[in-house]
């Protein structure tokens, strides 16, 4: 969500500042392609392009673009005496490309704001090259927002944009694939899901949590999360079921209700399913499920026990290993 966030805030106060995106980077560095970081006409930084190098070279850059209300390219090559004195080794080189954040294009960036916030997807357009700086935005129901000049069948390339294209510069136009965040479902609303939801919330996952208790799956217990559902774990399926794309974290008080949202969810498999238990409890689970028909080859791809092995005992530890397994199999996935 940020810096969008701080820009729609910026903007409806009538103030404005620099977005800077990294559209191309070679060798070891921080942050990839499509990393943004802005910076508010009165100095305060939003987000991370990685390094702090980088990120006050760019700040110095950023006071000119705001002053002038003209963009910029820039080149920054991670080594050298600097690198060194701030403790970098990445060796890398970043190119970044700043522009002026106004008022002019704030349906926009307020368009870009609902998409990261799960109301839609969308294709940005920038211009990163020449005298005119011009953007666009195509959403999924057919909107285009913006001034530059495309072709009129790029709207019927949407889905092949969005699929093929995450980030890409063609004649010198930088084209930004913009989609909701990834969802993550919590089954079962204990300690644990508690601190899974802080930490997947904070690491710009989409949370739901569900549990069939109201004294557990409420607003007090889960303020940052997107979504609450009281709800029977079997019949909660029929409203809300996690897509091929989403994240199904079970962590519900017991046995059965584990097996109950285990066997619903591999009905129509989710990117990833985790599961918590000891090996023995996995074990009577999975054979109970061979038993109902389900297949070796889909049983293999629930990660159970959940998380990555880091010896956690705590369920703050046992979230950071949940946490982490989710990070790690969105950034494969990307």
């Amino acid at each position: 969500m940020e810096p969008f966030d701080k820009i729609i805030e910026y903007l409806r106060q009538g103030r404005g500042g620099t977005l800077a995106t990294i559209i191309s980077r070679v060798g070891a560095t921080p942050r990839d392609a499509g990393a943004k970081i802005f910076i508010g006409d009165d100095g305060s930084v939003y987000g991370s392009i990685g390094g702090g190098c980088v990120e006050a070279e760019v700040w110095q850059h950023a006071r000119s673009v705001i002053r002038n209300q003209e963009p910029r390219r820039l080149s920054y090559a991670m080594s050298g005496k600097t690198v060194e004195d701030e403790g970098m080794i990445c060796g890398g080189t970043v190119d970044l490309f700043l522009e002026p954040v106004t008022v002019k294009y704030k349906e926009i960036y307020e368009s870009i704001f609902n998409c990261l916030s799960g109301r839609g997807t969308g294709i940005l357009f920038t211009v990163t090259e020449g005298p005119c700086f011009k953007k666009s935005f195509f959403l999924e129901d057919g909107t285009v927002l913006g001034d530059i000049d495309l072709t009129d069948d790029a709207p019927k390339d949407f889905q092949k944009l969005v699929r093929d294209y995450p980030l890409r510069i063609r004649d010198g136009i930088l084209i930004e694939t913009v989609l909701p965040p990834a969802r993550v479902y919590v089954y079962g609303g204990g300690h644990i899901s508690q601190h899974i939801s802080r930490m997947a919330k904070a690491v710009d996952f989409h949370v739901t949590v569900i549990d069939d208790r109201e004294f557990f799956a409420n607003r007090e217990r889960f303020p940052e999360a997107d979504e609450i559902v009281v709800e029977d774990f079997r019949d909660v399926f029929k409203k809300a079921r996690p897509l091929c794309n989403d994240y199904a974290v079970i962590v519900t008080r017991g046995h059965k209700h584990d097996a109950v949202v285990l066997e619903e969810v591999l009905k129509e498999p989710p990117r990833y399913t985790g599961m918590i238990g000891s090996r023995r409890k996995v074990k009577i689970l999975f054979d109970d499920l061979r038993e109902k028909g389900f297949g070796d080859a889909l049983l293999r791809t629930v990660h159970a026990p959940i998380g990555i092995d880091i010896g956690a005992e705590t369920p703050q530890e046992i979230s950071v290993s949940i946490i982490a397994e989710l990070i790690k199999i969105r950034s494969d996935a990307a």
